[in-house]
């Protein structure tokens, strides 16, 4: 019986010791996953708004897990603003979205809307300690369907940042088509 648990021991001990830990690199690092969207009908003001509903996956790699924002520090203004002073970046965000308007000359005119200058996503990593990680983030944009909105063929430029302000890549979205407000 002795034999049989100390040969088990090993045979474990030589199974977790064949496990690589990822070696990413502290900087963030993103990859263009895919974008779906969907119409919703959301209640605003109490008033039912037809909304076009965008979700932007993005795979993430990041060697210290570092990534996110819990609900608290999304309420600490000192957290928040800590963001807008990082050079390159200028948000009050941990994600950029910069929309990529198509104009009737068919050129692309960068903006970021004004509902995502204040974007935040989750914690990544709840434990705590620092450790690589990796997996899918969904990213949501919002488009109205206004009086005024004309179906507009948009594309994304998506980058994050991570807790020590280390900034990743930027990838760029396949184009869908939206309601933007003229």
């Amino acid at each position: 019986m002795k034999l049989k648990l100390s040969l088990f021991i090993i045979l474990a001990a030589a199974a977790f010791s064949c496990v690589d830990i990822p070696d990413f690199d502290d900087t963030p690092k993103i990859y263009y996953n895919g974008v779906d969207q969907t119409t919703i009908i959301d209640t605003v003001s109490g008033k039912e708004q037809k909304t076009e509903l965008v979700t932007l996956t993005i795979n993430f790699e990041d060697g210290d897990g570092d990534l996110g924002a819990s609900s608290d520090d999304i309420q600490d203004t000192e957290f928040t603003k800590r963001y807008t002073n990082v050079p390159g970046w200028n948000l009050e965000a941990n994600y950029e979205l910069v929309t990529m308007i198509k104009q009737k000359d068919s050129t692309w005119v960068e903006t970021i809307m004004p509902g995502d200058s204040f974007k935040f996503f989750p914690l990544l990593k709840l434990d705590g300690k620092s450790g690589p990680i990796k997996g899918k983030l969904d990213l949501n944009a919002r488009f109205s369907y206004l009086n005024s909105a004309v179906m507009t063929k948009v594309k994304f430029k998506i980058r994050i940042i991570d807790r020590a302000f280390r900034i990743s890549n930027q990838v760029e979205t396949d184009e869908v088509t939206v309601p933007i407000w003229k």
